[in-house]
This record gives C-alpha cells, structure tokens and sequence, in this order.
C-alpha cells in the first residue's frame, strides 16, 4: 500500500496550516523561516494546486485516489467541493483519528490496516472505507489490551474533541456515526473550490 512520508513540519509549514490538523498539538516545528521573507505572489495557478496538496496531505491520500474521490464527487449531487471534503472525512482512517482512538491520522492508517477496529460488528482493514450514518466503531476486543489503547483509557486519558456529527464511548472505545459530516465540520481552512477550478480546466 502507497504512503505519504513527507516530513510533518516542512509540509505543513510550506501549506500554511498547523501541525494540529494533523495530530501534533503544534509540537512540531522547523527552523526555516529565512526565505518565507523573499516569496513571491503566487499564480492562480499555484494557489489552486496548494489547495489540492493541502487537502491530500491532510488525509494521506496519494493523487490516483484523490482523482477518483474528485470524478465521483462532480458527478454526485450537489456542490462538488463540498462533496469532496465530506466523503475524505467519512474515511475509516480519518473517523478513527476524529474519535480519538489515534493520535494521527497516519496512525489511525496503520491501526486499521492491522485489523484493530470493528464496523457494525464486522473487522474492517481498509482505511479508505466509507463510513455511513448509523454505523459503530469499535475496538476489537483482542486489541483492547494493547499498549495503544489503553492510553486513551482512565482518568489520565488524553483529552480528545469529537466532532458534532459523531458520538464517542471513551471507556468502551466505541464511536457511533450520528450523521453524515457537512462541510460546517471541516476544522481546517481549506478554499475547496479552488481544487475544482484546478480539475476543471
């Protein structure tokens, strides 16, 4: 399976968002600041293929599959971009970082690549699976013992967020999808139209 590994920092300081979109609570930081003084504007040209960059390195998805995300989306209804962020964040990968039972997302990747989560009962180990109103997320009860959860257990677990459009159940490490995400659930600043006029031409 293709991965992203680019350096955390240097990317999301050339994109311009914080390493707290990607799990790292602003902990990661780079040094070169020097040439950012001496950049010169930008082409729409530029600013539409940032945008994309942005939005697949956020979800660790590589261009093939973004492609398709992209295609299926302007053929759904309703508005293209919107459409197109709303089904990134129904990713497996993503939901299990929303729910907290991964610090990243790039760690939730992995997590459920290894078979550690259940839907609706049922192991899923594809991290592109898409999730659906209704359904529940759960940590298969083998896993549970892991090292990699139990943090996220007790009175000293790590304080996690959850978004509106999900319900979390942190002892039973079990979430449920209460609805679909809307594009009101984006967390980070992100111009998707941008990426629509950028396949559009």
């Amino acid at each position: 399976m293709a991965k992203n590994t680019q350096p955390i920092a240097k990317r999301c300081e050339a994109l311009g968002i914080s390493p707290a979109v990607m799990g790292y609570n602003g902990k990661k930081s780079t040094k070169r600041t020097a040439k950012n003084q001496m950049r010169r504007k930008k082409s729409e040209y530029a600013l539409q293929l940032q945008e994309k960059q942005k939005v697949k390195f956020i979800y660790g998805v590589l261009e093939k599959q973004f492609r398709t995300y992209y295609e299926k989306a302007a053929k759904a209804p309703g508005v293209t971009g919107e459409t197109l962020l709303v089904t990134l964040e129904r990713r497996l990968d993503n939901v299990v970082f929303r729910m907290g039972f991964a610090l990243t997302r790039r760690e939730a990747r992995q997590l459920v690549s290894h078979g550690h989560f259940l839907v609706n009962g049922k192991r899923v180990n594809i991290p592109s699976y898409l999730v659906k109103a209704g359904d529940v997320v759960e940590v298969k009860d083998t896993s549970r013992s892991s090292v990699k959860f139990k943090r996220f257990l007790g009175e000293d677990a790590i304080a996690v967020t959850v978004p509106a459009w999900m319900d979390r159940e942190k002892e039973a490490l079990k979430g449920t999808i209460t609805r679909l995400p809307e594009r009101a659930d984006i967390d980070f600043p992100v111009e998707e139209h941008l990426i629509v006029e950028l396949y559009s031409k």
